[in-house]
């Protein structure tokens, strides 16, 4: 398969790693990535879909996707979006109405999703090997990072949001956090590249991943929702046995078989986004052949055009819900393909053995 944009006379590497049995073939693959493209807006800004919202986290992951594809030119409009949009205090609001990133529609600061921001410039410096980039997106990075840190409460755990008005939410959560942890240890990973060493994050990383591990009472109660069941292993805290414990733990609770995750307990419910997060979280783990599996389940989300809807209600009515195709869920379902077919880029963030691990404090207990 071959790329379908991007600049004019642009170099593009190979994208057969977006080729799996059973998931995507060469042509399928690309009519995803075209889907994608057609919804990014001339500015770099990529919404849910066309006249839905921008939220910076999702926006993100549709970036990386097109990274993955060799979208290299798209993928940078996308970080250029988040560099001139970026507040003051290095955040970004929580939504931006599509078509007018002058109109937030939610003027919260979400922590995990402005960190978010340093997964993707790593993902995209890994792809393309752009100094030039990574010395534009470094004072982006290093304000998100300050921005997120500033909510680190005494125990590691991460506040998930200040309020519109400024007030700091002190309570964490723990798919937030885990996230968080994943984006501290991308941007420690810039900071080495750029030999800036940057201590506080290192210790502020270990905090977080110490809570994570030990410190379930941190943490807000969102055992229903299986993002907090694989979270901390997709982002990097959990490894080893750890991980494979908490996975197994909960592995019947959340999988569906043949239709893929549940989203949230009881509801009869699979995602798309969240069953491509549990494939990248067992790909970390060792475990592919059980990736490509829950890949597998959910092809009946593919919809004409290549794109994919984001749930199925698979009892009562049994439909489609809601109905609507998003970016990320598309962008999911090509980052974990691309991990599975061995993309370097991907392979390394998602991995995890190539990213700092931060200190592990002796204080937090």
């Amino acid at each position: 398969m071959t790329s379908t944009g991007g600049a004019p006379g642009e170099a593009r590497g190979s994208t057969e790693h977006l080729v799996l049995p059973g998931v995507l073939t060469a042509e399928q693959a690309a009519e995803t990535v075209a889907g994608i493209l057609a919804v990014q807006r001339e500015d770099g800004a990529i919404p849910w879909f066309r006249g839905h919202h921008l939220d910076p986290w999702d926006h993100t992951e549709a970036a990386m996707a097109l990274d993955a594809a060799g979208e290299h030119a798209a993928a940078a409009r996308a970080y250029e979006w988040l560099a001139r949009h970026q507040l003051t205090d290095g955040s970004w609001y929580a939504a931006y109405r599509d078509g007018n990133a002058d109109e937030p529609t939610d003027r919260g600061r979400e922590t995990n999703f402005c960190a978010y921001a340093a997964v993707g410039v790593w993902h995209h410096y890994l792809a393309t090997g752009d100094d030039g980039f990574l010395d534009r997106m470094w004072p982006t990075v290093y304000a998100a990072v300050e921005f997120v840190l500033r909510l680190q409460q005494p125990g590691g755990q991460i506040g998930w949001k200040r309020e519109s008005d400024g007030t700091a939410v002190a309570d964490a959560l723990l798919t937030g956090s885990s996230s968080v942890h994943h984006a501290l240890r991308c941007a420690l990973a810039i900071a080495d590249e750029r030999e800036e060493p940057q201590p506080d994050w290192e210790l502020a990383t270990g905090a977080l991943a110490h809570a994570i591990r030990r410190h379930p009472e941190r943490f807000l109660d969102k055992s229903r929702y299986s993002m907090d069941w694989y979270y901390p292993v997709l982002g990097g805290a959990l490894t080893g046995a750890e991980a494979k414990a908490r996975i197994e733990d909960r592995w019947d609770d959340f999988v569906v078989p043949g239709l893929g995750v549940r989203c949230v307990l009881p509801n009869p419910w699979v995602t798309g986004g969240e069953s491509c997060e549990l494939a990248l979280a067992l790909w970390a783990m060792g475990e592919s052949d059980r990736a490509l599996e829950i890949l597998q389940s959910i092809r009946h989300l593919r919809a004409d055009g290549g794109m994919y809807w984001t749930g199925y209600v698979f009892e009562g009515n049994r439909a489609v819900w809601p109905e609507e195709l998003t970016t990320w869920t598309a962008g999911s379902l090509l980052l974990a393909v691309a991990a599975l077919g061995g993309d370097e880029a991907t392979t390394a963030v998602f991995g995890g053995e190539r990213l700092p691990r931060g200190l592990d404090p002796a204080c937090c207990g």
